[in-house]
């Protein structure tokens, strides 16, 4: 009885943690797109994430492009909720030089093809993001 209880929550287990979702998720991009304000000006960017690392390519509200490298944390055994940090470097056309961008947010994916997230930019201000899973 102890036994057949140690390997049902063995097996349990190893199914949660390698799960094939969870690899094909890793592999197919997740694009997205991002509506934000900053100073009531609003930003826009697109993104796209795999691998655990995203690229983004946003406009501020002063015409500057950039892009953005991100990387995306996700706490064990919670797939759906993942944090981010991100660089990236804007070039305003406005203005001369480039300008150093920093972000922070966090997306959920919860089962279904869409995902959601929420973060701040230093540039790009408050934004909120709607995305598609690819599998």
């Amino acid at each position: 009885m102890k036994n057949t209880l140690l390997y049902s929550t063995l097996l349990g287990l190893s199914t949660l943690i390698f799960s094939p979702s969870s690899a094909q998720a890793q592999l197919l991009p997740q694009p997205w797109v991002s509506v934000g304000v900053q100073e009531s000006e609003p930003t826009f960017s697109v993104g796209v994430r795999g691998l655990g690392l995203g690229l983004e390519l946003g406009l501020t509200d002063e015409s500057a492009v950039g892009i953005d490298v991100m990387k995306f944390l996700s706490p064990p055994l919670i797939g759906e909720i993942s944090g981010y940090v991100g660089v990236g470097l804007y070039n305003n056309s406005n203005s001369s030089g480039q300008e150093f961008a920093y972000s922070a947010g966090v997306q959920i994916r919860p089962d279904g093809n869409f995902f959601f997230g929420a973060g701040y930019h230093n540039l790009r201000g408050i934004n909120g993001q709607i995305g598609f899973k690819l599998y």
